[in-house]
């Protein structure tokens, strides 16, 4: 996948990319946010097994972010199965450097809409901590809707925490794409 998005390029992984995502995910900030399974301290040895993984997978569905020709982050799907094969669960973090720069939304609002053209989805949800607003606040920018509060549902670095479900529905995605690109062309006709 090779997705330009303005603020940002998303882009199947490189070996090249093993020392700027060691730097940018070796964060606390980023992974109290995060599942547990994503280790912190990060380490060249983290990374390199991490593009390990995403070499095998087939079809590939975690993806870099790319900000100034450098990988600055991650994106993917997990697509769910049995009576849920029609929904994905969507995950991100970007490196502390790229915040508030609209560079996650970006991100998230342009795999949205490449998973429904390449797999047999009809939702694609994320479950974000109750108290990441940062992230919130990317979800509902990006067009997701919120679906129910989680409480006390998970726990992480010792903390119970709430989490929020958000979703996107391929029709309604679709239609508000269509929306959003006639919009830009009447603003630049």
């Amino acid at each position: 996948m090779h997705l330009s998005l303005g603020s940002c390029v998303v882009r199947d992984w490189a070996a090249g990319d093993l020392h700027s995502i060691a730097r940018h995910a070796n964060n606390r900030n980023i992974w109290v946010n995060l599942r547990d399974k994503f280790p912190h301290p990060y380490t060249e040895a983290n990374a390199r097994d991490f593009l390990a993984h995403v070499g095998q997978q087939d079809p590939t569905t975690i993806w870099a972010i790319e900000v100034d020709g450098e990988a600055v982050g991650a994106i993917g799907l997990v697509i769910m199965s049995d009576v849920e094969r029609v929904s994905a669960e969507i995950g991100y973090w970007l490196g502390e450097t790229c915040w508030g720069r609209g560079v996650a939304t970006a991100a998230l609002r342009g795999v949205t809409t490449e998973a429904f053209r390449r797999f047999d989805l009809r939702r694609i949800f994320a479950l974000p901590f109750g108290d990441n607003r940062p992230s919130i606040r990317v979800l509902e920018k990006a067009g997701y809707v919120l679906e129910g509060r989680l409480t006390e549902s998970a726990i992480k670095d010792g903390v119970l925490r709430d989490q929020w479900m958000y979703g996107a529905y391929k029709k309604s995605w679709q239609v508000a794409q269509v929306a959003q690109v006639a919009q830009v062309g009447q603003v630049g006709g």
